[in-house]
């Protein structure tokens, strides 16, 4: 169920059949030279519906920026601090669990470390905070590791590259401009970077032209599949609490 869709009613009646609460997290960030700015949120948002679409889940709008550190100088980024999205996680969680949702899946479609650990640290503040609620808090990377052997051709995938390009191929065709060349950052070992494009300038972390739209709906369909287990196990985590 999308919140933005549902009214009150259908939201209090809901809750006698879920309890559970995806809140997609994404950014505004440079993907390369042929995937759109809004990729991240896009992939976290089309998960989150279709995993709706196969189990009783509360979906709620996404979160559309992030903390976006090593492409922060890439044109087109607009990052945010890392407590300015702690603080979004967790007023955003607050007003869902005093509605009555007891699990909290925060799915993010941007991947970066510290965006990730800010997003740990609001779920370790929400279980603080109520104590009969469970949180999940991962990345579609963390998704996409945990698909078959094979799948993903590219070792090391990571951003604007085999899986993100497909995706993209197959849910926003129309936005996806060509493709772009095989590439790899270079950043330094334990040297935070002055210059970041410098090691990373052309935004890629993969090989696109290994994409295409029918892997891109075959990765999305088994992600979806894997976010309704996840669901699942955390709904009955939360009926052996009561």
């Amino acid at each position: 169920m999308l919140l933005e869709k549902i009214t009150m009613p259908e939201f209090q009646a809901a809750l006698s059949d879920t309890r559970t609460a995806i809140i997609p997290f994404g950014s505004v960030e440079e993907h390369g030279r042929h995937l759109p700015l809004g990729t991240d949120t896009i992939h976290s948002m089309e998960l989150a519906a279709l995993t709706a679409s196969r189990i009783p889940v509360f979906v709620a709008p996404p979160v559309w920026y992030g903390l976006c550190r090593s492409t922060s100088m890439h044109p087109g980024t607009i990052t945010i601090q890392g407590e300015t999205l702690k603080k979004l996680a967790t007023d955003i969680s607050s007003s869902l669990c005093k509605a009555g949702v007891k699990n909290l899946v925060f799915l993010s479609g941007h991947a970066g470390g510290t965006h990730m650990a800010y997003l740990v640290d609001a779920g370790e503040y929400l279980l603080e905070r109520f104590q009969d609620v469970n949180v999940a808090v991962l990345s579609i990377i963390d998704l996409v590791k945990k698909l078959p052997k094979g799948v993903v051709e590219t070792e090391g995938d990571s951003h604007a590259g085999e899986v993100e390009t497909s995706l993209m191929q197959h849910l926003r065709p129309e936005d996806v401009k060509g493709t772009d060349s095989e590439e790899y950052p270079s950043f330094p070992a334990f040297i935070l970077a002055r210059n970041k494009r410098k090691y990373w300038p052309g935004g890629v972390w993969g090989d696109p032209s290994r994409a295409s739209a029918r892997k891109g709906a075959s990765i999305l369909d088994m992600e979806a599949d894997l976010l309704v287990s996840l669901v699942k196990e955390m709904e009955l985590l939360s009926d052996s609490s009561e």
